[in-house]
């Protein structure tokens, strides 16, 4: 059994690597003769502060290619919101060119009024030269002045190393300006300079560019303190955990070996009289399993994405690299979710498997599917590039249902032939046993509350850098830290939950299943909270759309994190209720 889960995640991950690196450009060795074209593509336009609303190039009334065509794109690129079309400049290799003329045009008072917004919301393009990207602004605002300028001239340098293109950097004549602050018809003579200058960067590191940012000096030592104040959290949750399973319990055990005298002290030892109900199963078991199943391939998905982000596949701007990953990947997971989910719930004697099994597919990408359908709605009535075609829509309804599905219900085939029975030290008494009343912060939204606090502390510095990447324009790569923070995240996860399970029952109370989950997965909680923070207080995003898309998808991947941190706070609580239940002698 486990040499065919070896053989199966080994062929996954080939099938992963060779759907991602399917994202290249046109010319596959990237090597030019002199005078030979060099792929140019328009990609999108948009509000510089808003990175989710983003329209197509020539949605704007810019002078059109010749022949316009549309590259093809991969469905990481799509999903991405990259839509890329030949672009109108001519670059050859090796050719110099000075005030080229692409061509003259009459703005209507439309075409002005187009332009003249755009400029007022910071609007910014993006093209692709030979797989390497380039950004501008379409114009600019003179508050002095309090008029609306088009910028009509761009000014390309290119720089190369034998045959290849290594760097591409475009800037605006500031001296080459179109006034178009009144509504009237406007002629404009829309030019390009190139300019190719020699270098001796190598090929391979040609990106390396792009990923200097994150790597500054002063940029790594704070992430290197935001990894010391975690690993300093994490010292201390241990040695305070330490305390408590080296004196605390171990009290209990010489208590408990003595004569039952000393059984009269219930508030420190009070974890033993439950023992008859502490393995009692939890209420809705199905829907249990169900997100014990969800969260554990969330978790497999994130170590998957860490495993391709540390061998070096998700570089800067490969373009829908890891859309690719998290499409393929999640749905060649599905499996996992389906075997853990049934086979936990058949351990809980469960009977109706199949439904315990649509739940499971269900639970993460429902809500998943809902948002999506809204925010799709949303990008469509604005004519958004976010919006997604009805193709890529039914391919990934089609991987959903010829992969995905059939993998689940293989899953929770396997999952349920298994047979597994469930390991409880202690046998459940026929009748649960009364929960004593309990002080206020002993419930499960303070506990909640209380569990989130710490993991968050130890990666909330690290939280802005990633917001910034996926929701601003910085890149991410420091792929190596964020590893690091994550691991710190489920140690802290998992000993906080272990506590407040340990505390829960010596309160008596032992109704810790659903309690340990929602522990675990309350980050996910304060993540979204953190993501108000970020919106209001770190970030200029503005308009129905971004604050929509904002907080539509932050949902889902707090929700994922829920469901993943939940398992990991609820495996870790099992194993030590198990540890000190099976460490006396129950009755």
């Amino acid at each position: 059994m486990m040499e065919n889960i070896h053989q199966w995640l080994v062929v996954a991950l080939f099938v992963i690597c060779s759907v991602i690196t399917t994202v290249k450009s046109d010319v596959s060795n990237h090597k030019y003769k002199s005078g030979e074209a060099v792929p140019l593509y328009a990609n999108k336009v948009g509000p510089f502060q808003n990175p989710s609303e983003t329209y197509r190039y020539f949605d704007l009334p810019f002078c059109l290619p010749d022949d316009l065509k549309e590259k093809k794109e991969a469905l990481g690129e799509v999903l991405n919101g990259d839509r890329l079309v030949s672009a109108p400049y001519k670059l050859d290799f090796l050719v110099d060119k000075d005030s080229e003329s692409i061509c003259s045009k009459k703005l209507s008072k439309q075409d002005v009024g187009k332009f003249r917004k755009a400029i007022s919301k910071d609007y910014y393009f993006q093209m692709y030269f030979d797989d390497l990207p380039l950004w501008g602004f379409i114009g600019k605002y003179d508050t002095k002045e309090q008029k609306y300028y088009l910028f009509k001239h761009l000014q390309f340098e290119v720089l190369y190393n034998k045959n290849h293109v290594i760097e591409v950097n475009v800037q605006t004549d500031p001296t080459a300006l179109v006034d178009i602050t009144q509504d009237k018809e406007v002629n404009v003579d829309f030019m390009y300079t190139v300019r190719w200058k020699e270098t001796n960067i190598p090929f391979k590191k040609r990106m390396d560019k792009y990923s200097q940012n994150s790597s500054l000096p002063h940029h790594l030592e704070i992430h290197w303190f935001s990894i010391i104040n975690s690993c300093v959290t994490v010292l201390l949750l241990t040695g305070f955990l330490a305390t408590i399973l080296m004196r605390v319990l171990k009290n209990d055990f010489v208590k408990y070996a003595h004569d039952e005298e000393t059984a009269e002290d219930q508030e420190e030892t009070g974890w033993k009289y439950i023992h008859g109900d502490v393995f009692r199963y939890p209420q809705h078991k199905s829907l249990f399993a169900a997100a014990l199943g969800s969260g554990t391939q969330l978790f497999a998905l994130t170590i998957f994405i860490f495993i391709l982000a540390l061998v070096g596949v998700f570089y800067p701007y490969n373009r829908g690299a890891l859309f690719t990953a998290l499409v393929v990947i999640y749905a060649l997971t599905s499996g996992i979710a389906g075997y853990t989910a049934s086979s936990f719930y058949c351990q809980l004697e469960g009977t109706n498997w199949v439904r315990n099994l649509i739940l499971t597919g269900g639970l993460f990408c429902g809500p998943l599917f809902i948002t999506f359908c809204f925010l799709n709605t949303v990008a469509i009535s604005y004519s958004a590039t976010a919006a997604l075609p009805f193709g890529t829509i039914v391919i990934i309804g089609l991987i959903w249902g010829l992969v995905t599905s059939p993998l689940l219900v293989l899953g929770g085939i396997a999952g349920k032939n298994s047979k597994a029975e469930f390991q409880a030290p202690c046998r459940t008494t026929k009748y649960p046993r009364e929960i004593p009343p309990l002080p206020w912060y002993r419930g499960t939204l303070p506990q909640m509350a209380m569990a989130g606090f710490l993991p968050f502390s130890a990666i909330y510095i690290e939280l802005y850098y990633i917001f910034a990447s996926v929701w601003g324009h910085r890149i991410y790569t420091i792929y190596s830290i964020l590893f690091i923070v994550f691991i710190i995240l489920v140690i802290v996860t998992a000993f906080i939950t272990i506590a407040l399970t340990y505390f829960q029952l010596a309160a008596e109370d032992h109704e810790w299943w659903w309690r340990s989950f929602l522990c675990g997965g309350s980050t996910g909680l304060f993540i979204y909270g953190y993501c108000l923070y970020y919106y209001y207080g770190r970030s200029d995003m503005t308009g129905f759309m971004q604050t929509s898309f904002f907080f539509g998808y932050m949902a889902c991947i707090c929700y994922a994190f829920f469901l993943m941190l939940g398992t990991i706070g609820f495996r870790a609580a099992l194993f030590f209720v198990r540890h000190i239940y099976r460490s006396i002698k129950c009755e």
